[in-house]
C-alpha cells in the first residue's frame, strides 16, 4: 500500500467520483496507434493512472515518465493533486491484479505479468525467466514482443552478464533488489556479447524485477527492454514492485497447484495397467487422457482361463485423490470377480455393485465388462449406466445395442441383461468412457454422431492397427486433437479408450 501521511485529511469524495472510469489497461488499448508509429511506439499511460502521458517517447519504447505537477496557488490544490495520483495508482494496481487473479495456468499468468509490467514501467518488450527451486515446478522462459529466436539470442549471452542471471545466481536473499541498466551502450563494462545481442534486437536499456518474496522464495525474474536509454522513475518502480510481489505469490500458488496435479496424474497412471496382455486372436491398445482435477476413469484387460479375455472400462463419481482411490479399489475388485465368474458379465457387475453399495454408499460408478473369446470371435458384455461400445471395420461402423441400466450404486439391487455379438475379421471394438463425449463440448447426441463419423473415417491402411484406430478417432473427435492431452482445459475430464482388433 502507498504511504499516505496520516495528517493529510482531505475530503475527496467529489474527487474520486470525478475520476475517469477507464482503467489504465483499457486506456492503453484504446489509444494504441494504427500502423507504424513515427515518434513513439507505445501508447502512453493515461492521466487516470497518475502518469503524465505528454512526455515524448522513442521509436519503440515508452520513455520514463516524469512525476511533475503544476504548482497551484489555491490552498490545498497540491495536496489534492498528490492524493488524486495515489488514488489513481491504487485503482491501476487493483485492475492489474484482478486481471492476474483470473489466470489459472502458469503460461497465462506469465504473459499477463509481462503485459501489466510493461504498462507500469513504460516498455513494450520483455521476458520472464521462471526458475523455481528444485522440485517445486518446471522452469520456463516467456517473451513479450520477442520471438523464440530472439529469446534464443538472449540466452547465448553469458548468464553472469545478464541482469536476470545476476539476480537468480546471486546471494540467496529473500528479496533481491531490481537491476536497472539505463544505458547499455554507454556502459564501458558491458559484456561484448550482451552489447552485440542488444544491438541486434534493438534495445538500449532494461529493467529487471525479481519475482521473490519472503513467503514464496525466489521464483524467477521479469525483465523489460527499452529501445533507447531510459529507466522507470521512482513512482513506476514503486508500482511495479507492489505488483511484482502480488504476482510472485500468485505464481507460487499456481506452481503448488501444478505440482499437485502432476502427482495425481502419476498416481492415476500407476493405478492403470502397466501393459496390456497378449492373447492369440486379438490385439489391444489403450489411451488415457487425464484432466487437471484428476478423475476416476479407468480401463482394464486381463487374460482369463481357456484363452478368453476380459475387457473393462468404467468411471467413478467425483474427482481428486478420493476418486482415484475409489477407482483403484473398484478396478482391483472387478479383476477378482472376473477371474471367478468372468463368463457371466452380469454376475461380475452385480458383485461389483454390491461391494460399492456396502463400502462406499455415497459414491456411484459406471462400468462395462466384456467377456471375449477371440478364437470364436464372440463377445458377451454387460453395462451399468455406461456408454455403448462402437464396432468399426471396412464394411460397417455402428454402436452395439445394449440395454438401458442405471449406474452402480444408484439402485437397491442392480441387474441388467447381457448382450452378445460377433466382430468380423479385421473389425475393431472401441470401449470408452463418457469423459470422451464431454470433452467434445457438444450435446450428447452430436458427440455420439461425431464419434461415429470419426470411426467411419479411419483410413484403410490404419484399420489393422488398434493404436492407429484409437489415435485417429481421438484426433477427429477432440476439439484440439491429441494436443489437448498436454495442456487440457481447466474443466477437462479424464477419459479412456480401449481398442480391441480381432483377427
Amino acid at each position: 500500500m502507498l504511504d499516505i501521511p496520516s495528517r493529510v485529511r482531505v475530503h475527496v469524495d467529489a474527487l474520486i467520483a470525478a475520476q475517469n472510469d477507464m482503467g489504465v489497461c483499457d486506456a492503453i488499448g484504446r489509444n494504441a496507434p494504427v500502423g507504424k508509429p513515427a515518434t513513439m511506439s507505445a501508447p502512453h499511460l493515461p492521466n487516470v493512472a497518475g502518469i503524465d502521458s505528454t512526455v515524448p517517447a522513442s521509436a519503440h519504447t515508452a520513455a520514463a515518465l516524469a512525476d511533475a505537477s503544476v504548482p497551484s496557488t489555491a490552498p490545498g490544490a497540491l495536496i489534492q493533486d498528490r492524493l488524486a495520483g495515489w488514488v489513481s495508482d491504487l485503482t491501476t494496481l487493483h485492475e492489474l491484479t484482478e486481471r492476474l487473479a483470473t489466470t489459472s495456468s502458469l503460461d497465462d499468468a506469465l504473459h499477463e505479468l509481462l503485459r501489466a509490467g510493461a504498462a507500469l514501467v513504460g516498455a513494450r518488450r520483455g521476458m520472464v525467466v521462471l526458475e523455481p527451486p528444485a522440485g517445486r515446478g518446471p522452469s520456463s522462459t516467456v517473451g513479450l514482443g520477442l520471438a523464440h529466436a530472439d529469446l534464443g539470442h538472449i540466452e547465448t549471452v553469458p548468464r553472469s552478464a545478464t541482469p536476470y542471471g545476476r539476480i537468480l545466481d546471486g546471494a540467496p536473499a529473500s528479496t533481491p533488489a531490481p537491476v536497472a541498466q539505463a544505458d547499455l551502450f554507454g556502459d564501458e563494462a558491458l559484456d561484448p556479447r550482451l552489447r552485440e545481442v542488444a544491438a541486434r534486437l534493438g534495445y538500449a536499456a532494461s529493467y529487471a524485477l525479481p519475482l521473490a518474496t519472503v513467503e514464496a522464495g525466489k521464483l524467477g525474474v521479469a525483465v523489460w527492454f527499452y529501445d533507447e536509454p531510459a529507466e522507470p522513475v521512482e513512482r513506476q518502480r514503486h508500482l511495479v514492485g507492489l505488483y511484482g510481489r502480488y504476482a510472485t505469490e500468485h505464481l507460487a500458488r499456481l506452481l503448488d497447484l501444478d505440482r499437485a496435479r502432476r502427482r495425481m496424474a502419476i498416481i492415476a497412471e500407476e493405478l492403470l495397467p502397466s501393459r496390456l496382455p497378449r492373447v492369440p486372436g486379438v490385439r489391444l491398445a489403450a489411451r488415457h487422457l487425464g484432466g487437471p482435477r484428476g478423475g476416476g476413469e479407468w480401463y482394464d484387460a486381463l487374460p482369463l482361463p481357456e484363452g478368453a479375455l476380459g475387457l473393462a472400462v468404467g468411471s467413478v463419481s467425483g474427482s481428486g485423490p478420493s476418486a482415484l482411490a475409489a477407482m483403484g479399489r473398484l478396478r482391483a475388485s472387478l479383476r477378482a470377480y472376473a477371474v471367478m465368474e468372468g463368463e457371466d458379465p452380469v454376475a461380475v457387475l452385480s458383485d461389483l455393485e454390491l461391494l460399492l453399495r456396502l463400502t462406499e454408499p455415497a459414491r456411484s460408478a459406471t462400468a462395462l465388462f466384456a467377456y471375449c473369446e477371440p478364437a470364436l470371435r464372440k463377445v458377451v458384455l454387460a453395462g451399468a449406466g455406461h456408454t455403448p461400445p462402437l464396432i468399426t471395420g471396412e464394411r460397417r461402423t455402428e454402436f452395439v445395442e445394449t440395454s438401458l441400466s442405471a449406474p452402480l450404486g444408484m439402485l437397491a439391487c442392480w441387474e441388467a441383461p447381457s448382450v452378445e455379438f460377433s466382430p468380423a475379421p479385421g473389425e475393431t471394438v472401441l470401449l470408452y468412457t463418457d469423459g470422451l463425449l464431454r470433452r467434445t463440448g457438444d450435446p450428447t447426441d452430436r458427440a455420439f454422431a461425431r464419434l461415429h463419423a470419426a470411426a467411419a473415417s479411419v483410413p484403410r491402411a490404419a484399420r489393422h492397427d488398434p493404436a492407429a484406430v484409437a489415435d485417429h478417432v481421438l484426433r477427429s473427435v477432440l476439439p484440439e486433437g491429441l494436443g489437448c492431452a498436454e495442456d487440457p482445459d481447466e474443466d477437462a475430464e479424464d477419459m479412456v479408450m480401449l481398442a480391441a482388433w480381432f483377427e
